[in-house]
């Protein structure tokens, strides 16, 4: 099924979750912020947010400096 992540196309499987492609995408769940579909997603709901076909996601990560 097609999504679109930052922008891009990306392909998943069915049934993915949002937990899938943060952990798929190998980024530190506790340095990301995922928006799906218009909506920021607490990280206690990734496992239970199924990605559907056309989905919109942003993933915005933190880093930090000095």
């Amino acid at each position: 099924m097609k999504i679109t992540v930052n922008d891009r196309e990306e392909t998943v499987a069915e049934d993915s979750t949002v937990a899938d492609l943060i952990e798929g995408k190998g980024l530190h769940p506790g340095t990301v912020l995922v928006e799906h579909n218009g909506t920021i997603v607490l990280q206690g709901r990734w496992g239970t947010t199924f990605l559907k076909d056309e989905d919109r996601l942003e993933i915005l990560r933190f880093v930090g400096g000095g």
